[in-house]
């Protein structure tokens, strides 16, 4: 059997993004992933983004719809066969399902891997009524849903619990585990529900460590948010600062078995997402 365990696959990574002050070119995700070894990533679209930071509406005239949101990384995607997988960025507060975005699917489902959510960049969450629509798509392609958790009014990893109870057929995965709080919120709602996840986008190795502890290896998936902090998100921030990505890369090797550490790093995303496995490794 093929020794997989350099094996690194990138759930959470992003192009676009301007208009919410991010700038990811796919030239950048290219030049990441060649440079630290990443064999596949799963890639949204930030163009899809409808409020800033400031949680107020982006006008009008700078909203780019999710079918073209979702264009542009699919073309992406045609072009790197094998390295570049696509989540569907939805935007469920100025739009909704339509037929174009459903079409959209169905036609590159080969290459569409997950339905992603944004709550405190959509500024609704997870199991209001206006996102279900997106659910029940996902469900009928049989999409995982992932979203990003944080500290906000809508965003907290509750409601990623409450949509995966709503939805038990459907895989979802907590982004970030709570970005900017303790993780505990997270941790505790993890074991509550078979198809809950996580991902290590900007969480401590310390919390990954806690949650196999508590849960077992199959509940937690790598992720990085690359390339939010530039082409070398992985190794340190803007400012030089090490990233935590390298406690992942070095440290965490020696401080859990290694299939745990396959699972976090390549088998979970290949169970989770469904990824063909074979195709990655071209």
């Amino acid at each position: 059997m093929e020794n997989y365990s350099r094996m690194r696959i990138d759930t959470h990574v992003h192009i676009g993004g301007e208009k919410a002050g991010f700038a990811m070119t796919e030239e950048m995700v290219l030049a990441s992933m060649e440079k630290y070894g990443i064999d596949f990533m799963l890639v949204s679209n930030g163009d899809a983004v409808e409020v800033d930071h400031e949680q107020k509406l982006i006008p009008a005239e700078f909203q780019v719809s999710q079918e073209d949101a979702l264009r542009r990384v699919i073309a992406f995607a045609r072009k790197h066969p094998g390295k570049i997988g696509v989540g569907v960025w939805v935007k469920p507060l100025t739009e909704t399902v339509t037929e174009e975005l459903e079409q959209l699917i169905a036609e590159n489902r080969d290459i569409i891997y997950a339905l992603k959510l944004h709550p405190f960049h959509s500024k609704i969450s997870p199991v209001d009524e206006r996102t279900l629509p997106y659910l029940e798509l996902a469900k009928k392609y049989g999409l995982p849903v992932v979203s990003h958790t944080g500290t906000g009014e809508e965003d907290s990893p509750v409601y990623v619990y409450q949509a995966a109870l709503r939805y038990p057929e459907i895989p979802f995965v907590m982004v970030h585990m709570g970005l900017g709080s303790d993780n505990q919120d997270a941790l505790e709602l993890l074991g509550k529900a078979d198809n809950l996840y996580g991902d290590t986008a900007w969480v401590p190795m310390e919390t990954t460590i806690e949650a196999i502890r508590r849960y077992g290896s199959r509940k937690m998936l790598f992720g990085s948010d690359t390339p939010i902090d530039g082409v070398d998100t992985y190794f340190c921030n803007p400012k030089g600062e090490r990233s935590l990505y390298q406690d992942y890369f070095h440290v965490l090797p020696d401080k859990i078995d290694r299939e745990a550490y396959e699972d976090l790093m390549w088998r979970n995303a290949v169970r989770v997402f469904r990824l063909p496995v074979e195709d990655v490794r071209r």
